[in-house]
């Protein structure tokens, strides 16, 4: 019998004795970098597997003083390589300390199958090193948030387009340039440009944005592009804004193209609005329905459009109608300042909510959309997974639960942002038939606990339209309606058989519960119920049922207000969540000193939250010198950092607040003792600049293994202040960082 045993023990197949080529493909497709890192410490076999299948990597080191040495060349088969953010970040890889022309050798020895390359360029003499060594580069993204160096136009381009003959993709959206620089390059190298697939425009640093003759000139230079977007102006007070030519030869010069993003250089900033506007802007734009129509007819192929021109488009609803029948492949679709989108008058769909197939739809700044033009939507986008409604001043409660009860099947990421009538509260309970279902979400933490809001007894509390074309019946004042469906798989919950499509069913929606819950009934399908929380809902807009599924969550703050306030609004359960990202915007100089922390510390009911965006960069105040009866920035940073010790976070990205005066966002000194207090830190970004002294704090922490500064923003400072940061700082702390022994 032991003998036995001992024979089956040594018989025993363990994943050691796979074979090398199953084990690698294993290996290949895990992502997660530490998980990577874990299995290439087992032994010596695993170490040459893992180091052979990592396709990519991002270089964090600093090369380029003295440490040419520390190139890893164990990473042969890397195909997408990231220089962007060597350190110190942001400086030119051109260092009078090294030898370029050695350094590009040896990161081509190193990495000699790259064909996606992501690097800082912050001169021409980069990508005129770089370019050469992969001249089978199919993409390249280039960074860049210094101001432009002074040399000829197009100098940017011209080394990628002369020496990547094979190029598909350039990726320009974090790249500060002239958009003059484009145009000539794209001309000077007609093979390279013509095949080209993709082209990223969309530069959050541009001021005016591509004029109507460079996109013209760049989509003719491009005709096989099959993703273009775009940073331009639809301002028809400027010279070369954005009209009914530039949109028409676009298509015309672009036919292949399956996705398009249009975007005015406005809306890319970050700001968030004002509510209370009513949605119009001061100038209608010089786009008419005829071009939009001829825009649709010429791109047959169109998945993903995005039209955000931050003015008026008026009467669109009859033009957004031909794309279900002229784009029937578009899935994803974002509009912003198109007003009359969707009417909703009467049972019949129109407009926006005929587009059967969208599966992400937002819309931003529309005027007159009401919760009934929602409810059309709900019922005429069957398969809609993400939606997001920004500046909508007419929208309320009552039509996000409707839409949230339609599409409860298929809904896993909502966006309010901007309502004057959604506040958190309202937003919330807005979203209440989806909680359970709901994965990313975005609110504006808008703090108004008045139950008016929520009264029932006035207009009806859910409405609900019939499928069929039959006249809708009156409201009845009892806050319910019957209502008529076909089950063409638009049905409340579910999709019917094709076999079934023209049965129909009678149906009653009603909110007359006193909790506020949804409920329907009707013949042939059973009856249903939604409650808040355990089934007994309490009718003043807090609730207690559990986000199970919510996993991120993005919060909009304005300056001064207190986040402690968000689990009684409704998110107290969230026992899923793991990233979290804090939008934090308003000018400091307006409000009177703190008196209570921002509360950081009330997240901690989040169980799994490890990962957190912190931004205050739209946060004004003075960061130096302030005036008598002001509080300068320091006080600002240490109220909104009080209480971050409670969390576990593993990562934090943390901007801190500006003085716009000075072009100053810097890490001030009780902020370092704060963020230095959170022991759970694995991984800190800090976009912005900090003084050494206060960068020793961090290393406290003691499984802190990756920090770096970033001043990603326009314009990045271009001489770094002797008290601040500098290539003998950076080199000084990481040295001081990578010193200290990382138990795990």
């Amino acid at each position: 019998m032991a003998a036995g045993t001992s024979a089956a023990a040594g018989a025993t197949t363990t994943i050691h004795d796979l074979p090398d080529a199953i084990l690698s493909s294993i290996l290949a497709v895990v992502i997660d970098t530490r998980a990577r890192n874990a299995a290439a410490l087992v032994c010596r076999k695993w170490l040459v597997l893992e180091r052979g299948t990592r396709t990519s990597l991002t270089l964090r080191g600093n090369v380029v003083h003295d440490n040419l040495y520390m190139i890893p060349t164990c990473f042969r088969a890397v195909t997408h390589l990231d220089l962007s953010l060597l350190s110190p970040w942001g400086h030119s890889l051109i260092s009078p300390s090294s030898d370029p022309t050695l350094l590009a050798h040896l990161l081509r020895h190193a990495f000699p199958m790259v064909t996606s390359l992501t690097v800082y360029a912050r001169t021409p003499a980069t990508l005129q090193l770089l370019a050469p060594q992969w001249p089978n580069l199919k993409h390249i993204k280039l960074v860049k948030w210094h101001q432009r160096s002074p040399s000829a136009l197009g100098s940017d381009f011209d080394p990628i387009l002369q020496h990547c003959t094979s190029l598909t993709s350039i990726d320009l959206s974090n790249f500060y340039y002239w958009t003059e620089d484009l145009p000539p390059a794209l001309l000077a190298h007609p093979a390279t440009a013509a095949a080209l697939t993709r082209l990223d425009l969309m530069t959050r640093s541009f001021a005016e944005g591509f004029k109507s003759h460079e996109i013209r000139a760049i989509t003719a230079a491009c005709p096989n592009l099959q993703q273009l977007l775009v940073a331009c102006t639809f301002d028809p007070r400027y010279i070369g804004f954005v009209g009914d030519e530039a949109i028409v030869a676009i298509a015309g010069n672009c036919p292949r193209l399956t996705v398009l993003h249009l975007a005015d250089t406005a809306s890319l900033s970050s700001g968030r609005g004002d509510p209370e506007e009513e949605g119009f802007s001061s100038e209608d734009a010089g786009i008419g329905t005829t071009a939009l129509s001829e825009l649709f007819s010429g791109l047959p192929l169109l998945q993903e459009l995005v039209l955000d021109v931050c003015k008026n488009v008026r009467d669109s609803g009859a033009t957004l109608e031909m794309l279900n029948s002229r784009c029937p492949k578009l899935r994803v679709l974002k509009l912003g300042h198109f007003h009359g989108l969707c009417l909703a008058i009467g049972s019949q769909l129109d407009g926006v909510a005929l587009c059967q197939g969208l599966e992400s739809l937002s819309i931003k700044n529309s005027a007159d959309l009401t919760d009934m033009g929602l409810i059309a939507i709900a019922r005429g986008c069957p398969k809609l997974a993400k939606f997001g409604i920004h500046g909508c001043k007419k929208v309320t409660w009552k039509g996000i639960r409707t839409m949230a009860c339609l599409r409860r099947r298929t809904l896993v990421e909502f966006k309010i942002s901007c309502c004057k009538n959604l506040d958190a509260v309202s937003a919330l309970r807005g979203l209440e038939p989806i909680r359970d279902r709901i994965q990313k979400l975005h609110i504006d933490c808008i703090w108004d606990w008045s139950s008016d809001q929520f009264d029932g007894d006035s207009e009806g509390a859910i409405l609900a339209h019939s499928h069929s074309f039959d006249d809708l019946k009156e409201f009845e004042q009892s806050n319910s309606v019957v209502v008529s469906i076909q089950d063409d798989g638009r049905s409340f919950w579910d999709h019917e058989e094709e076999d079934s499509i023209n049965k129909k069913k009678k149906r009653k929606y009603t909110t007359d519960h006193p909790d506020g819950s949804c409920s329907g009934s009707g013949s042939g399908s059973g009856s249903y119920q939604l409650k808040n929380g355990n089934g007994n809902g309490n009718g003043n807009g807090i609730w207690s049922k559990s986000w199970e599924r919510l996993r991120y969550l993005s919060l909009w703050i304005g300056v001064g207000e207190l986040l402690s306030p968000l689990g009684q609004a409704g998110l107290d359960d969230c026992p899923c969540l793991e990233e979290i990202q804090i939008k934090v915007e308003g000018d400091c100089r307006e409000r009177s000193k703190p008196s209570q922390p921002f509360g950081l510390s009330s997240l901690i009911r989040y169980p799994l939250l490890s990962k957190m965006k912190l931004d205050c960069g739209d946060t004004i105040g003075y960061a130096l010198t302030a005036p008598s009866g002001q509080t300068d920035l320091s006080t600002w940073e240490r109220f909104y950092l009080t209480g971050i010790r409670n969390l576990t976070l593993n990562e934090l990205d943390y901007w801190p607040p500006q003085d716009k005066d000075v072009n100053h966002r810097s890490l001030s000194l009780p902020s370092a003792g704060l963020l230095a207090e959170c022991l759970t830190l694995r991984k800190l970004f800090i976009h912005g600049t900090a003084h050494e002294h206060f960068m020793t704090f961090l290393l406290g922490i003691p499984i802190l293994r990756d920090v770096q500064l970033r001043e990603d923003y326009y314009p990045a400072p271009e001489n770094d202040m002797s008290t601040e940061m500098r290539i003998d700082s950076c080199t000084r702390f990481e040295d001081a960082l990578n010193r200290r022994r990382i138990l795990d």
